[in-house]
């Protein structure tokens, strides 16, 4: 009795564990692209390290590509820039499937690198030498449907102008609409049936709407990726890779991981 006690403890802690970890992935807080899909770019540091630098970039970037590898997810490069010297100056990604942007929007910021260079450096010059690189995540949400509430529209009829023969100027065929919360206003006049030139400005107000959330989404997406992307100095870092003691910091949550060559290898830190 002791023995089947014992290993239904062990089944049942197990089970408890999973319940535990499932619990808390479901109390943490969802953001509005946790679900979305992202543009992954790095870039080399540009004011220390010099080589170190394009090396380092390039691990990381290989780092995430591996790391999508591993979660079943599609790695589209959509831009690489190597370095003469075998490093990388610049490359991005679009990154697609599950959950992507919940799993990666931690990974923007500085991160430097300490290490001693492998090869290409005389023996006076085998020393720690630091770099950094950045990491930009942008998330790229599904394609906005615009609705129009019939109650923010005002819609005015008045009679057409320009050639159009006997219809021209004796029926109110022309449709001006305009939306009342952001004052865009349209017209359509092309059609002598009032109401084929209401469906069409309809569909003009409707794209230039969509329009509008774009531009917003982009102005959201570069401001994102300037605060990101930083001065790539040392001060800004958000993470260190130190080669010499095998130890990655992260300095957000003062949180020190080891065996740092399998995790650059192989998963995402």
């Amino acid at each position: 009795l002791l023995e089947l006690a014992l290993e239904e403890k062990e089944t049942l802690d197990k089970q408890i564990n999973m319940l535990c970890r499932k619990l808390f992935q479901l109390l943490v807080p969802k953001e509005k692209y946790d679900r979305s899909h992202v543009v992954l770019e790095v870039t080399a540091g540009r004011t220390t390290g010099g080589d170190i630098c394009q090396q380092f970039t390039k691990e990381m970037f290989e780092m995430y590509q591996n790391y999508a590898d591993y979660k079943h997810w599609t790695f589209d490069i959509v831009n690489y820039t190597p370095a003469e010297i075998g490093g990388l100056h610049h490359a991005a990604a679009h990154i697609s499937g599950d959950d992507v942007y919940r799993h990666l929007k931690y990974e923007g910021g500085t991160h430097r690198v300490q290490r001693i260079p492998e090869t290409g450096l005389s023996s006076r010059m085998q020393r720690i030498h630091t770099g950094t690189m950045s990491v930009i995540v942008l998330p790229q949400p599904e394609e906005v449907d615009v609705k129009v509430d019939p109650k923010d529209l005002r819609i005015d009829t008045f009679r057409a102008k320009g050639a159009g023969g006997q219809h021209v100027n004796k029926t109110d065929s022309a449709v001006r609409i305009v939306h009342l919360p952001t004052g865009l206003a349209v017209e359509c006049q092309q059609e002598r049936s009032q109401q084929m030139n209401k469906e069409i400005a309809l569909r003009t107000l409707r794209a230039k709407l969509y329009q509008q959330i774009i531009e917003k989404q982009l102005s959201q997406e570069q401001s994102a990726r300037k605060l990101q992307l930083g001065t790539r100095a040392q001060s800004e870092r958000i993470r260190t890779y130190n080669f010499t003691q095998d130890r990655v910091t992260d300095h957000r949550i003062s949180y020190d991981a080891r065996n740092i060559r399998v995790m650059i290898a192989y998963e995402s830190i």
